[in-house]
């Protein structure tokens, strides 16, 4: 994220210059949603903005209880960038979480908790930073329509592009049979793209408040799309996706659309995932270059030995619901063998071409964007410091197609799998979680399970579906 001030002294003076009205601080849930309070200018000042402002966190979900409601938002003023949706002039500025009596970083606040992820990384000795480079991909629908009560469930997502509307008759404009069908479309041009002035519209803004884009394109499935952003430290590209998410959505709002990250919203289509670049460095080299396979060095290899090992357990946090498991399902282009390949899109853990040493990285393709971008990317990285601490050996590269597995080829080959539902990530997380404990506390961990359980895993479990009704209703 580029910035815009680097103080609270240049924070005002720009504030002063572009006309601000208001500030607006924001932090982030549990879940990864972002909350906000507004101020008028008049009412910050550089003391309130270095003690922080008070809020009510028993309102927020899975937090404090009622008697000990009293927090902390503390500013991070080198975030603030000027509002591109606001009618009057509005300054965004990231808060941490703070508890407002020991004014230490509270240890359920998932962007206090990254933070405290640099520092065990410095602390370790091992690097000094540590570069994340997510890949978010969003579907952009004409209309969604949602129903959930006790006798009826249903939901009904449309786009101009889906080949359900071959027949239909359009009041506005008329059926021009362009379409990129079922998983066709990868980079097609218009018409059968019709979102190419959309996503340029979301580039512009994008890089308006600082963010910094490259790829833009078409993704493999009907109405979804992909906006490159570039990598940054842990922290600020946890903040990115914020931002990314917030942007995407209100551009395609304002033009009647609606956006979603949602994993896979369209059955018998490709899915949403969030591709996830990861390097360590130290006094400015890449420690993940090597002369190893793919251009790997032993650190990297004992990074990537870390993830793989602890996978099932950060699939918790890396996919967050249950409809994550809807994704991760041969026959899509969504990785859920646990190995790792040059090139490879069918392994969970690929080494993408790079061209020089500062561009060794690897990219692991089973995350998605029910994603807390702070705590998934902080479990990646805590488990690959475990790889390196523990050397653990990530085995051979598969440069297979692993797609074309069965499922008893690779139960005789002996190869791990994600867990197949968000039940079966919060188990593994229950057993597996001390690697996480140098920057997660254990009150956290057991919080966020059980969260997870109780607002996605029952809810989900306990409902019929469609699907149940048409295999099961005659039994």
């Amino acid at each position: 994220m580029g910035k815009f001030v680097n103080n609270a002294d240049e924070f005002f003076n720009y504030c002063e210059t572009n006309e601000v009205k208001f500030v607006d601080f924001r932090f982030t849930d549990i879940n990864g949603i972002w909350h906000h309070v507004t101020y008028n200018l008049s009412a910050v000042t550089k003391e309130t903005v270095a003690d922080g402002f008070p809020f009510d966190g028993s309102s927020v979900v899975a937090w404090q209880p009622i008697n000990q409601s009293d927090m902390l938002m503390k500013p991070d003023i080198e975030t603030a960038f000027l509002d591109p949706f606001t009618a009057d002039v509005t300054i965004i500025v990231f808060c941490d979480v703070y508890d407002i009596y020991n004014k230490e970083m509270y240890a359920k606040c998932p962007r206090s908790i990254a933070k405290k992820a640099i520092d065990h990384l410095n602390e370790a000795n091992v690097a000094d930073v540590a570069y994340f480079g997510p890949e978010n991909e969003f579907f952009i629908f004409d209309d969604v329509k949602i129903k959930d009560d006790i006798n009826c469930s249903y939901y009904e997502v449309d786009s101009e592009e889906g080949e359900w509307n071959d027949s239909k008759e359009f009041t506005d404009s008329f059926n021009s049979g362009h379409r990129p069908r079922t998983k066709g479309g990868y980079f097609p041009v218009a018409p059968v793209d019709t979102m190419v002035d959309l996503r340029a519209e979301i580039v512009e803004v994008l890089n308006s408040v600082g963010l910094e884009t490259f790829v833009v394109h078409h993704e493999v499935a009907q109405a979804q799309a992909e906006i490159g952003v570039k990598f940054d430290t842990l922290v600020h590209s946890a903040d990115n996706v914020q931002i990314l998410k917030y942007v995407v959505k209100n551009v395609c709002h304002l033009n009647g659309k609606t956006a979603t990250f949602m994993p896979k919203p369209l059955y018998g289509d490709n899915g949403n995932g969030m591709h996830t670049h990861q390097s360590i460095w130290k006094d400015g080299k890449n420690l993940f270059y090597g002369d190893g396979y793919a251009n790997l060095s032993e650190t990297a290899l004992h990074y990537i030995g870390g993830v793989l090992k602890h996978a099932k357990a950060l699939a918790a946090f890396t996919n967050a619901s249950t409809n994550s498991y809807k994704r991760l399902v041969p026959g899509y282009e969504a990785p859920s063998i646990l190995a790792y390949s040059a090139q490879n899109r069918s392994a969970s853990c690929r080494i993408p071409y790079g061209s020089g040493e500062k561009s060794v990285r690897a990219e692991f393709r089973f995350p998605d964007s029910t994603a807390n971008p702070y705590l998934a990317f902080t479990a990646m990285l805590l488990a690959g410091l475990d790889g390196i601490k523990n050397k653990i050996d990530p085995g051979k590269p598969m440069d297979e197609n692993l797609f074309a597995l069965t499922l008893d080829e690779i139960r005789e080959k002996g190869i791990e799998q994600m867990p197949h539902t968000l039940r079966g990530a919060l188990e593994a997380l229950i057993k597996d979680n001390d690697f996480l404990q140098p920057v997660m506390t254990q009150d956290f961990i057991d919080t966020y399970q059980h969260h997870k359980f109780e607002a996605q895993v029952l809810p989900d479990e306990s409902r019929p579906t469609p699907f149940e009704f048409k295999s099961t209703y005659s039994c």
